[in-house]
Parts: structure tokens; sequence; C-alpha cells
């Protein structure tokens, strides 16, 4: 938890600064009762007291009373606000540090729990935060001020508290000791809790289709029975907290009374009892106000526990380190939308093989080059390369003549488009979506618009909503269809304009003469933009400049369609999968 508090803000200071005094201030205030309370029972027992002078310190007893509740007051409102603020700069650096994260590290993660993370974590934390800086500030001031002022009351009394603080802080360490494991558990199982969820929701239409219901049911039940019982177990073992701190403060109440009774009855003289009786009724106050401390301490150890684990969940995020070390080349250069790969070879953390294996080829610019080959052949995987989704662990790539790895990552991908496989639709309207683009200070006109959605043969289910190009877009697209959704994808790449556009199997939901419209729209419109296209259909692709063939992550052919029909073996028979014999034939000729 110390090391969470560097992201605290600097106005956040002050507010620590003005609770040290307020709490100060208060138990300056609560300690302060006692005396009073000692000067009534003097007055009560002391002939010829006036009942004014018992109202003027009871008066005073009520003063201190009213502002040590301001006091709390102002305490647990600047508090709350260095707690929200706090959680406020934990979101906000966590959504900037996985923004910047590589495929990889949020695969190390997991996005379930990155979620949790971003979320019940820093709730965990906000919360004891919030309770914690008004007590773990006020306990130990509290129970200080408290001992000091009975120190030289009675060795037997303070004797009896002592033992009572002894008892209570070797409780406190046996709970620590029982609920910490567990805590850690705790987060782990939310994690798994909101995987299983956000897979049900996710796919609840492959689920229902194959009336899977109840075994996703039983997966949930699972890991939420786990997180139950743990949470269970914690529960149980704090709920002996309270009514033994209860026993303690009885007691103690009992013991100083007890003791205070055969004191008194042993001291010679009423003034001399008297006097013996308000020293045990402050006594016994200063020791409430002892005890009073360690139990709110023991309040922040229910907490501080989870609240730890939690914060070292966000520190592993926040202190991860991308492995996508950015560039400092922004500027223009002389070459535009060319491509390089020499000797480039890519390997999953952990894994044993590496994905891709010294794959070298040039691209011009202006050329269509596709990619093809059988599923797990590398093609996603080595077009990902190319924006730096994740960074070659072998080899160099270059773009513009430039290694990609010396370029601002800014300056990279306003070169780059990239329209993804599984096309993502965001919540807004058609023209935000497609404007999504837009760098920097660009703004893109309604003729940039209207050219991509034409482009894109998005034009004619665009102007026939109500709206057109302001119609209500729902997240992740769900009022479009499948073919909408990716000619909006790729709308929104043709808008930038760009050096290079990747297309990653952006063209499956498109049917055959959609497709052939929109890639000759492409040839005719982008001839100055070089397209990098990931395909299974080879009548997608049949045209490009040039095909690469990918097997098991290495190059088996390169050249054009008709080129590869004559030399390529694994290229064959994907067109024999794909065409009959007569068309191959009349492709060969």
């Amino acid at each position: 938890m110390i090391k969470i508090l560097r992201y605290l803000r600097t106005i956040d200071i002050l507010y620590i600064t003005l609770v040290l005094i307020f709490v100060v201030t208060g138990v300056w205030l609560d300690l302060t009762m006692p005396d009073y309370m000692k000067e009534i029972i003097v007055l009560i027992k002391t002939p010829g007291s006036l009942t004014s002078e018992i109202l003027v310190q009871g008066g005073w007893m009520l003063a201190c009373c009213i502002g040590s509740l301001v006091c709390t007051v102002i305490v647990s409102f600047f508090g709350a606000k260095i707690g929200s603020g706090l959680s406020r700069t934990l979101r906000k650096n966590i959504f900037q540090k996985v923004g910047n994260f590589s495929k990889d590290e949020i695969n190390q993660f997991s996005i379930p729990s990155l979620i949790t993370r971003s979320t019940n974590d820093i709730t965990q934390v906000q919360t004891s935060f919030i309770m914690g800086i008004q007590v773990i500030i006020k306990a130990p001031i509290l129970a200080t001020w408290a001992i000091i002022k009975i120190l030289n009351t009675s060795l037997t009394w303070s004797m009896i508290t002592l033992i009572a603080v002894v008892l209570i802080l070797v409780f406190i360490i046996i709970i620590m000791l029982q609920v910490v494991p567990r805590f850690k558990r705790v987060q782990k199982e939310i994690d798994g809790v909101n995987s299983i969820a956000r897979e049900n929701i996710t796919g609840i239409r492959v689920v229902r289709a194959y009336n899977a219901e109840e075994y996703q049911e039983n997966k949930f039940k699972t890991v939420n029975d786990q997180l139950m019982h743990t949470q269970l177990a914690n529960g149980r073992t704090f709920a002996f907290m309270f009514p033994y701190m209860s026993l303690i403060l009885n007691s103690l109440t009992l013991a100083i009374y007890w003791v205070g009774a055969f004191l008194i009855k042993d001291t010679v003289g009423i003034l001399n009892q008297v006097d013996l009786f308000a020293n045990m009724v402050i006594f016994s106050s200063y020791a409430m106000q002892v005890i009073s401390a360690f139990i709110m301490l023991t309040m922040v150890f229910m907490i501080l526990p989870r609240a730890q684990v939690s914060a070292n969940r966000i520190l592993d995020v926040l202190n991860t380190e991308s492995s996508l070390k950015n560039g400092d080349f922004a500027a223009p250069t002389r070459e535009k939308g060319t491509i390089k790969f020499s000797s480039v070879s890519y390997k999953y953390p952990d894994a044993e093989e590496a994905v891709i294996c010294d794959i070298n080829f040039n691209i011009k610019k202006g050329q269509t080059v596709a990619f093809i080959g059988s599923t797990g052949s590398g093609k996603s995987t080595l077009i990902n390369l190319v924006p730096r989704f994740y960074d070659a662990t072998k080899g160099k790539i270059t773009i513009d003549g430039k290694d990609i790895k010396d370029y601002d990552i800014d300056a990279l991908h306003n070169k780059i488009a990239y329209v993804p496989q599984k096309p993502i639709i965001f919540e807004g309207t058609i023209k935000s979506n497609i404007a999504y683009g837009a760098v920097g200070n660009k703004v893109f006109t309604k003729k940039d618009i209207e050219r991509a959605v034409k482009l894109s043969c998005s034009e004619e289910f665009v102007l026939s909503k109500e709206g057109k190009y302001d119609s209500v877009v729902e997240q992740n697209g769900n009022n479009l269809s499948g073919g909408q959704k990716q000619r909006l994808s790729i709308a929104r790449a043709i808008a930038r304009n760009p050096e290079i556009i990747i297309f990653d199997d952006s063209f499956s939901a498109l049917d055959y003469r959609t497709d052939k419209t929109l890639r000759d729209n492409l040839n005719i419109h982008l001839k100055d933009t070089t397209k990098l296209i990931v395909a299974q259909r080879i009548g997608t692709i049949k045209n490009a400049d040039q095909i690469i063939v990918l097997d098991e992550g290495k190059i088996v052919g390169m050249g054009t369609h008709q080129e590869l029909l004559k030399t390529c073996e694994v290229y064959l028979e994907i067109a024999e999968s794909q065409f009959t014999e007569e068309e191959i034939t009349n492709e060969l000729k």
C-alpha cells in the first residue's frame, strides 16, 4: 500500500496535512473531556459548590464533543477526496498503461484480470484508503496521547490496560495470519468469475444454439462457489473480532472499577476517596480511548489485507514495462509505402517453437500483396508485426527504409490503417466510426466520409437508414449485420488515406459481387496505397501483384496467381479445394 501512495496528487498532500491537523485537534478534544468530567465529580462532592459551576464544566464538555464531531466530519470529507482522487489517478494510469501494452503483455495478465484490476481492485484500495487515512493517523495519536495521560495515575490500572492491549494485538496477528492468504485467492477467484461470465455473455448465441446453458451454469457455479466459500471463511474469521473486542473492552472496564473499589475502600478520608474515584473515572475514560484506538485499527486490518493484495495487483500492471519500446523518429521519409522483411521470426512468450520463421520479402509502393495459407500458418501473426502489435523476436522490418523500432509509435501508426479480422465498431454514429481514424488536428470533411463510404461499398445501407451518416450505432455494432460492420471498418481505414492498409481477412463476410467491387475500388482509387491482404479465398487475392504462401510459419511460395499454380504445391492444393479442375486448367492457360 505504501508504494501506491506515489500516485497521490500534489493537492492530496495538502489534504493529508489538513487531515492531520483536524485529527490532532479532534484527539485533543476527546482527551480533554475527561478532565472536565473530573472537575464535575469534584464539584459535586465538594460542599458549597454552585450549580452554575457544574453547568460551566458541562458546557465545556459539550463544546469539546461538538468540536470533535466537526473535526470528524471534516476529516471524513478530505479522506473521501483523497481516496477518490487516488482511485481516479490509478484508473487513468492503468487505462493508459494497458493501451500501450503489446498483445504479449495483455495475454500475460488476461483481459478479465485487467478488467478486475481496473475496477474491483481499485475500489478496494479506495475504500481502504478513505477509512484507513482517518484511522491510521488517528489511532496511534489517540493511543499514545491517552497512554501518556494515564502513565502516572496507577501502576495497577496501567498493567491491566497493558494486558488488554497485548491480548488485542495477539488476536489481530492470529486473524491476519489466517485471512491474508485467503484474500490473495479472493482476487484471483474474482478474475475467474469475470472470465466465465464474459465468456458466457460473448458466446451467448452459441450457448443457446447448442443447449449448453446447463454446462455454462455448472462452470460458473464452480468458480462462484469457490469464491463464496473463500469469502465465507474470511467472514467467519472476522465474526469473532468484534465480540472479542467487546469482551476485552467490557472486561477492562470491570477490572478497573473492581480494583478501584478496593483502592477506595482502603483509602482514608472522604476527600481522598472522592479524588481517587475521580481518578478512576478519568483513567477508565482514557483506557477506553486506548482500547478504542486499537479497535479502530482492527477495522483497518479487516480491509487492509485485501486492499494490500489489490494494491499489489494494480502495481503489477503499472510496473510492467511494455515490450514495445517507443522510438523517436517522426520526420517525413523520402520513401512512401515500402515494406521490407529481413530474416524475420517471431515466437510467442514461453512457446517452444517460432510461429513464423526466417521471413524475407520486399514490397514496393502501391503494390497489393496477399498472404494465404492453412489455418495456423502464421498469416495474421506476420501482418501484426507491421504495426508493432508484436515485435519480431529475430530479424528486421523496415517501412519507408526505416526500422519500425526506430519510429515513434504514433508516427508509425499514422502511416498505417488496419482492418481487423473481426470488425470493431464503437458506440456512436456511422459518421463518428468512420472519422475515428482522424490524426492530430485533422478533421474529416463530409466529402472525405462520403468518399470512404462509397469506396467501401457501404453507401447503399448507409443512405437507406433514417439518419444516414448520423444514424446511431450501438456498442459493438449490434444493430448492424456482419457485412455492414466489415464494410464500415474498411471505410474507416480508407478515410485515413494512409500509406499502407492492412486487411486481416477483412472480406470474409462480403458476398462475391461486393468483394469484387470493393477490390476494384481499392485498385483504382487507392493505387498509390500499399495493400496487405490476408485471405482464405483465392478469388479475393488472385489479382494481387504478389501472393505469399505460408505453411507452418515459413514461406513456401511467392509470386502471382498463375505462377504459384505452376510452382507451389501448397497453393495448388488450396486452389483445388476452391475451384473445379476445369477452372484451374483455364487459369493455367
